[in-house]
């Protein structure tokens, strides 16, 4: 696994500077238009007064192969973050649940580098760990099966194998249930706190950063923190929900609504 290294030269007595911002779940799709307005507000606003952007996973909906670039939608969206690139930011992308099958090809199109499920990213004086978040609800036993499948080369072969309409039907079917699998649970499965304490040991990270469960927050541990990045949604929900969450050259974190004003993530505290 890499490192991303931001050397102290980045850190000013001044104004802090915003080093790299951290979004994830926007659930881009052509059906929801002020969603759609929004990201690509964002792409030409905040993200590029950054020096990185890591997107960190499920930036779609569902992704069924880089073949499908053509889209007219997907050429907006990767049009948008090709002018971040060529506006000098770098920009990162981590595959989540919805979005696994993105490539290399779409990475190209896009001037983005592809990460591992677990990045380090080094700030000076912490180590920031960075997931999708979806590998550490180990309790979600029937999800963990399907990504152990849905992960393996031989069935990502054979899916990619099909008719591109054929795999945007399958996608479509498994978004419903999904949605209908969410209504009748009422809420995502968090991630396990045994298997979160277990993974910031091993890699030894200070700060965690994760999205996928919807559930925006700073929990604090007896030795680290762990941030959870929000789920964007402006076209269904009762008010605009959004946003993400930056790293100053101070090395503080500052999380932003989904109209770029600075909010206060929720505290969860934990037991030793």
């Amino acid at each position: 696994m890499t490192e991303h290294v931001y050397s102290c030269s980045d850190i000013s007595a001044a104004q802090p500077s915003v080093v790299a911002l951290f979004v994830s779940d926007v659930h881009l799709s052509a059906d929801i238009p002020a969603t759609t307005e929004a990201f690509l507000q964002f792409l030409q606003g905040p993200a590029r007064q950054t020096k990185a952007l890591y997107l960190m996973g499920d930036l779609f909906e569902y992704w069924v192969g880089d073949d499908d670039i053509g889209d007219p939608y997907h050429q907006t969206i990767c049009d948008a973050l090709l002018a971040c690139y060529h506006a000098g930011i770098r920009i990162y992308w981590m595959h989540g649940n919805r979005d696994f099958l993105v490539g290399s090809a779409f990475a190209d199109r896009c001037g983005l580098q592809l990460l591992p499920d677990h990045q380090i990213l080094q700030t000076g004086k912490n180590s920031l760990l960075l997931t999708h978040g979806d590998a550490e609800c180990t309790g979600d036993l029937p999800y963990m099966a399907f990504r152990q499948q849905v992960r393996q080369p031989q069935w990502q072969q054979q899916f990619l194998s099909q008719p591109l309409e054929k795999r945007r039907e399958i996608a479509r079917q498994m978004r419903q249930q999904s949605q209908q699998k969410q209504a009748n649970a009422m809420a995502l499965g968090d991630v396990d706190d045994a298997a979160i304490r277990t993974l910031v040991e091993k890699h030894g990270a200070q700060i965690m950063i994760h999205g996928h469960t919807h559930r925006p927050a700073m929990h604090q541990y007896a030795e680290f923190s762990r941030y959870v990045l929000p789920d964007w949604d402006c076209d269904h929900a009762a008010s605009p929900r959004g946003g993400w969450l930056a790293l100053l050259s101070d090395g503080s974190l500052q999380a932003y609504d989904v109209h770029g004003a600075a909010t206060q993530l929720p505290l969860h505290p934990h037991a030793a």
